[in-house]
């Protein structure tokens, strides 16, 4: 796993389908890409015109980022015209850039995980994890929590759903929205983080609230 972030995901539906159950009638353009892995049990779907940042790209982007792209499974989305894999971590996206990580915890880090853990596994977002990041020189400020939701949505699946805002050098805000979920025997967790301006996420909320909730962990 990354220090500063994580990952997740990958598959495309289009045309004419059926993918997980969800049939696409007709030959009209498909609403969405269903983004799956069967190995992980794992999907959720964004909107059909937002672009995939290509694997090479995404893992040059991780390991630039975080020293290493680690294991497990990860993929990124992003609307608009121009992806690139220097968004994962860019702030003043005009456009929701998504990540999703599916990794295995060693046996330390499930005995430890928790709840808060979970709130904190991209971003600083307890009072404890801030306060600490800000004394190494974490370099954003002006948290505002918006969102903080356990979710338990079944086979043991369990964890949180954090929405909240940082701001950057020049007084740029991002709005971040993370699922972070784990297995019953929390040696998993699934994650998925989008992100992007205020303003972006304020006038895309119903798209982007559609791919954050779509987010499943089938039977493990």
């Amino acid at each position: 796993m990354a220090s500063k972030a994580h990952r997740v995901v990958q598959g495309v539906v289009g045309g004419c389908a059926v993918l997980l159950g969800v049939a696409l009638s007709g030959c009209a353009a498909p609403q969405f890409t269903y983004v799956a892995n069967s190995s992980t049990n794992t999907y959720f779907k964004v909107p059909y015109a937002w672009h995939k940042i290509s694997d090479s790209s995404l893992s040059s982007e991780l390991k630039t980022a975080t020293g290493g792209a680690g294991g497990g499974w990860k993929v990124a989305y992003e609307a608009g015209h121009q992806p690139k894999a220097g968004d994962f971590l860019s702030f003043a996206n005009a456009d929701p850039f998504v990540f999703a990580e599916v990794g295995q915890l060693n046996s330390t880090a499930s005995n430890e995980l928790s709840y808060d853990t979970l709130r904190d596994f991209f971003l600083p977002v307890t009072a404890n994890a801030r306060q600490s990041a800000s004394s190494q020189g974490f370099p954003l400020t002006g948290f505002k929590q918006i969102r903080d939701q356990m979710l338990s949505p079944g086979q043991g699946v369990h964890g949180v759903r954090e929405t909240f805002e940082y701001t950057f050098t020049g007084n740029v805000t991002d709005t971040f929205d993370e699922v972070a979920l784990t297995n019953a025997d929390q040696t998993v967790v699934y994650l998925l983080v989008l992100h992007c301006t205020a303003k972006c996420y304020s006038s895309d909320q119903t798209e982007i609230n559609d791919v954050m909730s779509s987010f499943t962990i089938r039977s493990l």
